[in-house]
Parts: structure tokens; sequence; C-alpha cells
């Protein structure tokens, strides 16, 4: 039986994988990003999905022998598209840090990721006048009110660093224009790998007649990711072998043996949080019930969420004013009372549809 408010938090949990999944990065020595990329990718989106897929689906290849050619192929296309965001997503971070790429990305992928795939099948307005709908809809708007507000934070953050950075030794590499981009792009993108997996659910289905249960989602996982993967395998592969950094990967002694296997850890604990957020987005997906269409704008209101508690952590806002501060503090609240309205609304919908 669904329960929308253990699918929010197990959403949650989604959230904080999520939300670290990068920070391993900043341990890797004397590797290049595209050497730490292409072994996290490898990791998120083609070993740890086929893993966890065969693992926990039963009959997995007979569950894809099954599925809609049509269906494969066009997960897997779109889940390619998706591949070149999180070359984006994973580039705006160098310039204008977690919070706000984060906040940004994903803010505009909740909204894309969630609209798209019900006009797609033509339920937008079954499902905004059924049970629940205007206050799960309302919390989406507050959510794209807060993603406004972090805006506002992220331009006086770099009005702020500007102003500090004359006392620093080191210049700041904050860049806004840069960075917000790469994280318009990133979102747009990031909101395809929703549609995705939206496009995938039939196989999802299929699995649950074979008995995956709760793990049903990890079906179409893979074919999401698949396509990620072959995107960023190529484009790295050429990348490295056109700025000499692929060898980096097998020059153990140039790197140092205790560099390469700490590098080769955080590589990997990267990819294994990146791929956590997904695979606990399926467990919470199917907790949704009849309110599966809200999973998405809640997953990534989660991982905003968990952004700025990374954010914090990690010190990105020590050098702000007050006033930059408390506009982040309050963009926080703004996104926290909007997720907490639309698990309100999910379960709302739930207890109608159940008295019924």
């Amino acid at each position: 039986m669904a329960n929308p408010i253990l699918g929010t938090l197990i959403h949650a949990v989604g959230g904080i994988a999520a939300s670290t999944c990068y920070v391993p990065y900043q341990k890797v020595k004397k590797w290049s990003w595209d050497s730490y990329w292409i072994v996290q990718a490898s990791f998120a989106w083609f070993i740890f999905p086929f893993l966890i897929g065969f693992l926990t689906v039963p009959n997995l290849l007979d569950v894809f022998s099954k599925a809609s050619s049509e269906v494969l192929i066009n997960a897997t296309l779109l889940g390619a598209i998706y591949g070149f965001g999180g070359m984006c997503f994973g580039f705006a971070i160098k310039h204008i840090g977690y919070s706000l790429t984060y906040t940004i990305s994903i803010g505009i992928s909740a909204i894309l990721g969630t609209i798209v795939p019900l006009i797609m099948h033509g339920e937008f307005s079954n499902k905004l006048y059924g049970p629940g709908g205007y206050t799960i809809f309302f919390g989406m708007f507050m959510a794209l009110i807060g993603i406004i507000i972090c805006g506002v934070a992220g331009y006086r953050k770099e009005k702020d660093l500007k102003n500090n950075s004359a006392n620093n030794e080191k210049p700041l590499t904050f860049n806004m224009k840069k960075g917000l981009t790469l994280t318009v792009i990133a979102g747009i993108l990031s909101a395809v790998f929703g549609i995705s997996l939206e496009v995938g659910a039939p196989v999802a289905k299929i699995a649950g007649e074979y008995g995956a249960g709760n793990f049903e989602g990890n079906a179409n996982l893979i074919l999401s990711t698949g396509g990620a993967f072959i995107t960023n395998f190529i484009w790295f592969t050429v990348a490295g072998l056109k700025n000499g950094t692929l060898k980096e990967l097998v020059d153990v002694k140039g790197v140092g043996q205790k560099n390469f296997i700490l590098n080769l850890t955080m590589s990997i604990l990267s990819g294994a949080l990146w791929y956590g957020q997904f695979f606990f987005y399926g467990i919470g997906h199917v907790q949704m019930g009849a309110y599966k269409f809200a999973s998405w704008v809640l997953h990534m209101s989660m991982l905003i969420f968990f952004s700025y508690v990374v954010g914090i952590v990690m010190k990105e806002w020590k050098a702000v004013t007050k006033r930059t501060y408390l506009t982040l503090v309050f963009a926080l609240i703004v996104l926290v009372t909007s997720f907490v309205i639309m698990a309100y609304g999910s379960q709302l919908g739930s207890e109608i549809v159940t008295n019924h």
C-alpha cells in the first residue's frame, strides 16, 4: 500500500546522497577533473545501476526482452541527452559553488521534469483538478519563488566576494555569468532525465510484474543512466586523449600509490552517492501511489535543501554579508515550505482516493 509520507522521507534520503555526491572530489589529488569524472561516471551510470539492477529485479533480462523496443531506445536516448547536462552541472559547481548550482539547476529540473511528462500524457488538467492537485501545484509555485530568491542571493554573494577579494592573496574564482549559463543548461537537461525515467516507466511496470516490488524502478533506471554513461564516456575519453590526462588512470607511479588509491576511492564514492539518489528515488516513487507525478519535484526539492546544508558546511557563504546570508536563509525557508506543501497535497489526495 502506498504511503506518501514514507515516500517523502525516502526522497529525503536520496536528496542527502545527491547533495553530497561531488564532495569527495575535494579529496582528489594529482588527478584532473577529466580523470575523476570518467571514473565516477562509470560507477554512477553503468556499474552500480547494472549491478544493483541484477540483484534487485528478478529475471532482469526477461524484463527487457518483454519491453517495447521503442521504449528501450527512447529512454536510453533521452538519458544520453541528459549526459551533457551532467557535464555542465559538474563544471558549474567549479564556478558558482554547490549551493547555487544545486538550487538553480535542480529547481529548473524540478518544474520542467514534472510538468512536461504530464503534458506529454495529457494528464495535466486531471492532476491539477484532482484530489490534492491544487495543493501540490501551489507547492511547485512556491518552489519556483524559492529558486528566484536563490538567484538574488547568488548575485549578492558574487558582489560580496568581489568586495572581499582585494584583501585575499588568491583571487576568487566565483563567476556568476559563466556558472549561471552552465547551470541553466544543466537544469533543462536534468529535466530530460526525469522525462527519460517517465518514458521508461513501462519497463518498471513489467519489473513489478516479475516481483521487483519497491525496486521496480531499478529496471528503467538502467536505461536512463546507460544513455548518460555513453555520452560521458565518449566525451571524456576524447578529452582525456586530447589533454593527455587519460594516462593518469594507469600512471600509479606518477600519481603515487597512496594518491591513486585515494582518488579511485573518492571517485567510486561519488558514483555511489549519485546512484544512491535515484536508487532511493525509485523506492520513494513507488510509495507516492497515485501521486507519482509529484515525485520528481519533491525529490529535487530535497536536493536543493540539503545542498544548502553542504554549502554552509563547506563555508561557501562564510565571507558574505549578513544581508546576503539572510536572503539565503529566507530562500531555504521558502523551499522547505514548498516541499512540505507538496507532501501534504499528495497525502491529502491519497486519503481522499482511499476513502472512495
